[in-house]
């Protein structure tokens, strides 16, 4: 992929076969291999952040390097206990943030494998990477916290007053400063695989400027300006290109597959958990599809679902339904100030608009009558009250440095307290401590509750995990 490759003569080799950006062939009693260029991406794309370019001799492209970085990290394992929809732990079947994870990246190369197929101009050494967007959908959840969408609404109301929280950003400060254990030094990824995280590139103070108050969601950290910068090549956004949804909207092509495997999969793979969950019944879509004015007949989307539900098929529906989502997508040329310079930007990914709007009426539907419930928003308070008692302890005796009832307890793990004791300003300890609440599973968020706050749980024995 960087550098021009030769082709070896293959004359006289028994056999050959490629894989992906690799060809490896057979003869004279040898194994032979050597990288295939996809002149798709060019030394800008693979570049990492520490400014290396590929490891002469690697036997893997760059894009598979970021992908098994990622599935390698204690990051991507927890989210095996993050919730999706339903709290991870309630029953063995509904998806987490891992499942979830899993499935947007499936569906991610399946998205790759239909656009080689069906673009012109597409082919095996011009094409989007699917190593690397599968790097990209794996690692989208990253920075999420426990408790799903709640805890990143309770995170960001703590840190207000110390640049907010937001789980895409505390993806990108993963990435790029926390994972690999002891090191704190991120996993130092390649450009494009940076770029493909990158959902929102908007600063959290330009947003606060900009509508009067903190921003809610899709904002990077003030101090990531930084690695907005690096991914663009040190190029300012155009005037054009204001900071909020505008700015959003201007996405790489391999993040627009992202994105778009993410809502296929969330809005189709949420619904069938929320019907084995007996949110959606027939009788529970037909009142919505009432209330909303939808279509509920034959030949309509949520006509299709109640038959579906009916008939006890909701996941050939859902698979049925995910192939139509990939199909929808096409790639379109488009120019803008880094479409020269990379074709990342020269490309965009179109869906076509009726899938679209059934997409919308599937989402607002999980919204409406799953996400908006009294169960589902008791479990939300639930965890709104575990974080905000957990960081209320630990603001106290770790940011604003006071003794609890007199005494300066060791509340966190050695490594954690040892870095925040080693922060400069109130601002860094925050959002350190806002880290080690980010990364707790479900389950490790509950315990520690327990530990701290309930009487009659854990013993001098309990092990800290």
């Amino acid at each position: 992929m960087q550098g021009e490759v030769s082709t070896p003569d293959l004359e006289g080799k028994v056999e050959y076969a490629r894989f992906g950006q690799f060809m490896v062939f057979r003869g004279d009693g040898k194994v032979h291999q050597w990288v295939v260029r996809n002149s798709f991406y060019q030394d800008f794309d693979v570049e990492r952040l520490s400014g290396a370019g590929m490891t002469e001799g690697d036997y893997r492209g760059p894009f598979q390097v970021d992908r098994d970085r990622v599935l390698h990290t204690p990051a991507f394992r927890r989210l095996q206990n993050k919730t999706q929809v339903f709290w991870s732990g309630e029953y063995d079947f509904y998806r987490t943030r891992l499942t979830h994870s899993l499935e947007v990246a499936q569906i991610g190369r399946s998205l790759c494998a239909w656009l080689l197929a069906s673009t012109e101009g597409f082919g095996p050494d011009y094409t989007i990477d699917a190593d690397l967007v599968e790097a990209i959908c794996l690692s989208h959840d990253l920075g999420h916290p426990p408790f799903g969408h709640a805890g990143e609404r309770s995170l960001n109301h703590f840190m207000v007053p110390y640049g907010g929280f937001e789980g895409n950003a505390q993806t990108l400060r993963l990435l790029t400063e926390r994972i690999f254990s002891q090191r704190r030094s991120g996993m130092d990824p390649s450009r494009a695989f940076l770029d493909g995280v990158l959902k929102y590139k908007s600063g959290w103070s330009a947003l606060k400027l900009a509508s009067g108050k903190a921003p809610g969601n899709h904002f990077v950290y003030d101090e990531q300006s930084r690695y907005v910068d690096w991914v663009l090549g040190e190029r300012s956004f155009p005037e054009e290109l204001v900071p909020g949804k505008v700015r959003d909207g201007f996405k790489s092509v391999e993040c627009q597959v992202m994105d778009w495997a993410d809502d296929t999969a969330y809005c189709l793979n949420d619904l069938a958990d929320s019907v084995r969950a007996g949110f959606l019944t027939e009788s529970s879509v037909r009142s919505w599809a009432e209330r909303s004015g939808a279509a509920v007949g034959e030949a309509t989307p949520l006509g299709d679902l109640v038959r579906a539900i009916v008939r006890g098929r909701i996941d050939s529906f859902v698979g049925h339904r995910i192939g139509l989502y990939v199909k929808a997508a096409s790639v379109v040329e488009e120019e803008n100030f880094l479409s020269g310079v990379s074709n990342r930007y020269r490309y965009r990914i179109s869906v076509s608009d009726e899938t679209r709007r059934e997409s919308e009426v599937f989402k607002k539907l999980a919204f409406e009558v799953v996400f908006l419930s009294p169960q589902l928003k008791q479990l939300e308070h639930k965890g709104s009250l575990m974080l905000r008692r957990l960081w209320e302890l630990y603001h106290r005796r770790y940011v604003e440095g006071e003794p609890i009832d007199g005494q300066f307890f060791q509340l966190l793990p050695a490594e954690h307290a040892e870095e925040i004791g080693s922060a400069e300003t109130a601002c860094e300890r925050a959002r350190l401590v806002c880290d080690f609440l980010a990364g707790m599973t479900d389950g490790y968020a509950v315990r520690m509750y327990q530990r701290l706050f309930s009487p009659g749980f854990g013993s001098i024995g309990d092990l800290v995990g």
